[in-house]
Protein backbone atom coordinates (compact mmCIF):
# COMPACT_ATOMS: atom_id res chain seq x y z
CA UNK A 1 0.00 0.00 0.00
CA UNK A 2 1.27 3.48 -0.72
CA UNK A 3 2.86 5.42 2.11
CA UNK A 4 0.43 8.24 1.38
CA UNK A 5 -2.60 6.03 2.02
CA UNK A 6 -1.01 4.61 5.18
CA UNK A 7 -0.25 8.10 6.52
CA UNK A 8 -3.74 9.32 5.66
CA UNK A 9 -5.32 6.28 7.37
CA UNK A 10 -3.27 7.01 10.49
CA UNK A 11 -4.32 10.66 10.46
CA UNK A 12 -7.98 9.62 10.11
CA UNK A 13 -7.54 7.33 13.13
CA UNK A 14 -6.32 10.27 15.21
CA UNK A 15 -9.48 12.17 14.34
CA UNK A 16 -11.78 9.57 15.93
CA UNK A 17 -13.51 11.00 18.97
CA UNK A 18 -12.15 8.21 21.18
CA UNK A 19 -8.64 9.18 20.07
CA UNK A 20 -9.10 12.85 20.93
CA UNK A 21 -10.52 14.12 17.64
CA UNK A 22 -12.24 17.46 18.09
CA UNK A 23 -15.28 18.17 15.90
CA UNK A 24 -14.72 21.91 16.41
CA UNK A 25 -11.33 21.79 14.71
CA UNK A 26 -11.41 18.72 12.46
CA UNK A 27 -13.65 17.96 9.49
CA UNK A 28 -13.11 14.21 9.95
CA UNK A 29 -13.86 14.38 13.68
CA UNK A 30 -17.03 16.28 12.82
CA UNK A 31 -18.03 13.51 10.39
CA UNK A 32 -17.33 10.87 13.03
CA UNK A 33 -19.41 12.82 15.56
CA UNK A 34 -22.38 12.84 13.20
CA UNK A 35 -22.27 9.05 12.81
CA UNK A 36 -22.07 6.66 9.93
CA UNK A 37 -25.17 8.03 8.17
CA UNK A 38 -23.37 11.36 7.65
CA UNK A 39 -20.34 9.53 6.28
CA UNK A 40 -22.54 7.43 3.99
CA UNK A 41 -24.32 10.55 2.74
CA UNK A 42 -20.97 12.14 1.95
CA UNK A 43 -19.84 9.03 0.05
CA UNK A 44 -23.06 9.15 -1.96
CA UNK A 45 -22.42 12.79 -2.82
CA UNK A 46 -18.83 12.09 -3.80
CA UNK A 47 -19.84 9.07 -5.90
CA UNK A 48 -22.33 11.21 -7.78
CA UNK A 49 -19.74 13.95 -8.29
CA UNK A 50 -17.30 11.29 -9.58
CA UNK A 51 -19.85 10.08 -12.11
CA UNK A 52 -20.52 13.61 -13.28
CA UNK A 53 -16.80 14.37 -13.54
CA UNK A 54 -16.32 11.22 -15.64
CA UNK A 55 -19.12 12.30 -17.95
CA UNK A 56 -17.54 15.75 -18.27
CA UNK A 57 -14.13 14.16 -18.98
CA UNK A 58 -15.68 11.97 -21.64
CA UNK A 59 -16.88 15.08 -23.47
CA UNK A 60 -14.00 17.47 -22.80
CA UNK A 61 -11.05 15.10 -22.54
CA UNK A 62 -9.97 16.96 -19.39
CA UNK A 63 -9.44 14.53 -16.51
CA UNK A 64 -8.31 16.83 -13.67
CA UNK A 65 -11.84 17.06 -12.27
CA UNK A 66 -12.21 13.29 -12.35
CA UNK A 67 -8.98 12.80 -10.39
CA UNK A 68 -10.11 15.38 -7.84
CA UNK A 69 -13.49 13.71 -7.33
CA UNK A 70 -12.04 10.19 -7.11
CA UNK A 71 -9.62 11.47 -4.46
CA UNK A 72 -12.61 12.82 -2.50
CA UNK A 73 -14.42 9.50 -2.91
CA UNK A 74 -11.40 7.50 -1.75
CA UNK A 75 -10.89 9.84 1.19
CA UNK A 76 -14.45 9.54 2.41
CA UNK A 77 -14.36 5.78 1.85
CA UNK A 78 -11.30 5.67 4.09
CA UNK A 79 -13.23 7.57 6.77
CA UNK A 80 -15.99 4.95 6.51
CA UNK A 81 -13.49 2.11 6.75
CA UNK A 82 -12.03 3.68 9.90
CA UNK A 83 -15.53 4.06 11.37
CA UNK A 84 -15.88 0.28 11.15
CA UNK A 85 -12.35 -0.51 12.30
CA UNK A 86 -11.12 -1.44 8.83
CA UNK A 87 -8.03 -0.25 6.98
CA UNK A 88 -7.07 0.56 3.41
CA UNK A 89 -4.57 -2.30 3.64
CA UNK A 90 -7.47 -4.70 4.11
CA UNK A 91 -8.99 -3.39 0.88
CA UNK A 92 -5.66 -3.83 -0.89
CA UNK A 93 -5.44 -7.37 0.51
CA UNK A 94 -8.95 -8.14 -0.77
CA UNK A 95 -8.04 -6.84 -4.21
CA UNK A 96 -4.90 -9.00 -4.14
CA UNK A 97 -7.02 -12.01 -3.21
CA UNK A 98 -9.18 -11.38 -6.26
CA UNK A 99 -6.22 -10.86 -8.59
CA UNK A 100 -6.28 -13.37 -11.40
CA UNK A 101 -9.92 -14.27 -10.78
CA UNK A 102 -12.43 -13.59 -13.46
CA UNK A 103 -14.81 -10.90 -12.27
CA UNK A 104 -17.68 -13.21 -13.18
CA UNK A 105 -16.15 -16.07 -11.17
CA UNK A 106 -15.53 -13.81 -8.19
CA UNK A 107 -19.09 -12.54 -8.20
CA UNK A 108 -20.48 -16.07 -8.52
CA UNK A 109 -18.40 -17.18 -5.52
CA UNK A 110 -20.07 -14.68 -3.19
CA UNK A 111 -22.62 -16.10 -0.79
CA UNK A 112 -25.20 -13.48 -1.79
CA UNK A 113 -24.59 -13.69 -5.55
Amino acid sequence: MSDTLARLAQTIETRKLENGGDPATSYVAKLFSKGDDAILKKIGEEATETVMAAKDARVSGETDGLLYEVADLWFHSMVLLAKFGLSPQQVVDELARREGLSGLEEKASRKDA
